[in-house]
């Protein structure tokens, strides 16, 4: 197969003789893209099919339900994007961007429409809503809320609803948001329901061979080690348990005991994964059209295939992610098979940590970051960033430093679970958040700019190993070039993901015509997300969105990007006219 070669300069052209390349891959042509001739730029092109023409396509950036987010005035402009992007980059320009996604668990604190709001402008990506709290109909409000405000502001929030699983857990607590359970204080868990109000200090327990399972000398720990009790004696279905650690007790926390130092797992390896509640909830969630669906207690693979393979029949059910929540020894044991047949995962802290020695736990976060990493997966860290400010309005030293580890590791996202959803200073700890985020970010781009992480090749198919070719290279160029952002032009995602997974220093405009892929995108590193109905005419593309950037401010002449696109499987260099 025999190519021709072309580079080109503003002032000469040089050309080469015909030359050969590798057959089985693609053919590959190089010239410059000609947006103008009065302006300075470099082209390189590697595409594997021809250009077609669009005249029957409009390259329109749109809202969620396919109708401009913007002022009335401003919709003939067709552009969608969200207050906080576009204020950053008109005040502060490209580096000013936040590569970390953030994660708002919503409670009470937090359910409210101008609540939600709030929480979006100050930098919230994704809602995660527990389903071990609230009610379905209360669930729906919030996810209804959240579409609201994408379809109102151009906001691109996705909501991930997270599973119950079938792990021990306590009750509701008789309706109380919470209780405090004091050092020396003697509390009963006990497996008897109670139609009335229950008992002082008394907490019933959803497993019904739980005080058979436990003896007396146990350590209980609640919510992975918050709270923690002595055994000290079984009266029937109850259990007395003195308070050794005191702490906040939480409806729905996680119960686990130890016994001469290690964890009774026994009954808990026997319970199912996803519960019969989990199915109904998970119904719910496919109906609702949620993004994401997180999984508690995955001990395997087996059981992330079976819920995809059930979304997957369901109509609505493709579009939603599945997430596995790394929160037990089964699931360290096995996690490259659980990340590589998930859809991302979340490092579930609280509840690890009651299940392996605590000093471990850092280990066993940066593995799990970086095996995401390097198989592609987006990754959460969760649980107790910010515990303190459930209480407090500012954060300690150490939950500072701990987040700051968190983002120097380059997770895809950082996740508030109770300083969201029923702490009394939520919008502050997501300020905490950005502004440690942003700092260490900044920190890494100025002290390890030319840092790279080798990553392995993942792709299998032809096509695809030239798409991730594709994008290991754009992210170098931009890295050595300096280039402001790199566009991406993808149906289904995949393409943005391998950019993010290279962490170039500059933001990626991820650039889809799917809304249900937009908000997904919006859980990885790096990626600021837009609608875009474009054709396979990558010029056109590239200078529609230009002028449709430029009038908001977004971009200016001059600025250097990179696009890249998963129509063409092509690579450009350019400056903006």
């Amino acid at each position: 197969m025999s190519h021709s070669i072309q580079f080109s300069t503003p002032s000469r052209t040089l050309h080469l003789p015909p030359t050969r390349l590798h057959p089985p891959l693609s053919s590959f042509s190089f010239r410059q893209f000609p947006l103008t001739s009065t302006f300075k730029h470099t082209s390189l092109r590697a595409s594997s099919s021809p250009s077609p023409d669009s005249s029957s396509s409009s390259s329109l950036l749109h809202s969620p339900n396919g109708t401009p987010a913007v002022k009335p005035e401003e919709r003939s402009s067709g552009i969608d994007v969200d207050t906080v992007t576009e204020a950053e980059l008109k005040e502060n320009g490209f580096r000013s961007t936040r590569r970390t996604k953030l994660i708002c668990t919503i409670g009470p604190a937090t359910c409210g429409f101008e609540q939600l709001s709030a929480l979006a402008e100050g930098g919230m990506n994704v809602a995660r809503l527990n389903m071990c709290h609230g009610t379905r109909d209360w669930h729906r409000d919030v996810i209804r809320s959240v579409r609201r405000l994408n379809e109102e502001k151009g906001f691109a929030v996705a909501i991930m609803m997270d599973t119950e699983g079938s792990e021990i857990h306590m009750g509701d607590l008789g309706g109380e948001a919470s209780a405090k359970a004091e050092d020396g204080e003697v509390w009963t868990f006990t497996v008897r329901a109670f139609d009335a109000s229950r008992p002082e200090r008394t907490i019933s327990v959803s497993y019904d061979g739980f005080a058979e399972d436990v003896r007396v000398g146990d350590e209980l720990l609640v919510d992975g080690g918050m709270v923690r009790f002595d055994v000290i004696e079984k009266i029937g279905p109850d259990v007395k348990c003195l308070c050794t650690d005191p702490g906040l007790l939480l409806p729905r926390a996680n119960l686990t005991f130890w016994r001469d130092g290690s964890l009774v797992r026994e009954r808990n390896a026997m319970l199912p994964t996803i519960s019969s509640k989990d199915w109904l909830d998970i119904d719910f969630g496919i109906a609702e059209g949620v993004d994401f669906i997180a999984v508690s207690f995955v001990k395997s693979a087996e059981v992330i295939n079976h819920l995809k393979s059930y979304l997957a029949a369901r109509p609505g059910g493709g579009d939603i992610g599945v997430i596995a929540k790394i929160e037990s020894i089964d699931s360290l044991t096995n996690l490259e098979e659980i990340i590589l047949a998930s859809d991302g995962a979340m490092v579930a802290r609280g509840d690890l940590g009651a299940q392996i020695p605590l000093e471990q736990v850092p280990a066993a976060q940066q593995r799990i970051v970086k095996v995401c990493r390097e198989l592609n997966k987006p990754v959460i860290v969760a649980s107790q960033l910010l515990e303190s400010m459930i209480e407090y309005p500012t954060p300690t030293r150490a939950e500072v430093a701990d987040v700051s580890e968190a983002v120097r590791q380059r997770s895809d996202a950082l996740m508030l679970s109770g300083e969201s959803a029923m702490g009394q200073f939520p919008d502050k700890a997501l300020t905490v958040l950005r502004s440690v985020s942003l700092r260490i970010e900044r920190w890494w781009r100025e002290e390890k700019r030319y840092e790279a992480t080798p990553l392995q090749a993942i792709s299998s198919a032809s096509s695809d190993k030239i798409s991730e070719e594709i994008c290991n290279s754009a992210s170098k160029m931009a890295n050595n070039l300096g280039v402001d952002a790199v566009f991406v032009y993808t149906k289904n995602g995949h393409m943005a993901s391998l950019v993010s997974r290279c962490r170039p220093d500059c933001p990626i405009f991820a650039f889809t015509n799917t809304t249900s892929v937009r908000r997904r995108l919006n859980l990885q590193w790096g990626l600021i997300p837009f609608r875009l109905s474009f054709s396979e005419d990558m010029e056109s593309n590239l200078n529609k969105t230009f002028s449709l950037l430029k009038s908001r401010g977004m971009i200016k002449s001059g600025d250097l990007v990179i696009a890249v696109s998963d129509m063409l499987q092509s690579i450009q260099v350019m400056n903006v006219p």
